[in-house]
């Protein structure tokens, strides 16, 4: 079921998996204020639904703002989750070498500054992240 819907971001959930899908969202300069405000909005819903399993969808993913703004949005999104029950986040990986390497940047980046209570994976496939969230967690 579709809980939230706009420009930016696409917050599918199913609750018999538990399981929210998020299009991550293109990463452009004038749209960072917006971007936040769908983050802020993606965590409400994790928190509302108390969703325990979050696939983040990269494989469409533009992004066009430099490394700095890339990983402020990064850094504020895997912040707010270490706030909500979330256990598993499945990455899709992009199939842009240049939005693939600023995203695993990013993620050495959030490792070595905070310790993250859920487990994080990046997968080739939407099918391959489903069936990792799908197990135990």
């Amino acid at each position: 079921m579709v809980l939230f819907n706009n420009s930016l971001i696409r917050l599918d959930y199913n609750p018999a998996t538990d399981i929210m899908e998020v299009e991550y969202p293109d990463l452009h300069d004038y749209l960072l204020p917006e971007i936040k405000r769908s983050v802020d909005i993606l965590l409400d819903t994790v928190k509302n639904y108390d969703v325990k399993r979050l696939l983040l969808d990269s494989t469409r993913t533009i992004i066009s703002v430099g490394d700095v703004e890339s990983r402020e949005i990064a850094t504020y999104l895997a912040a707010g989750l270490a706030r909500t029950r979330v256990q598993k986040v499945a990455r899709v990986q992009s199939p842009s070498a240049t939005v693939e390497n600023t995203a695993q940047q990013n993620i050495r980046h959030i490792s070595q500054v905070q310790a993250l209570p859920f487990k994080l994976e990046n997968f080739s496939s939407k099918a391959l992240a489903l069936e990792w969230l799908g197990g135990k967690a």
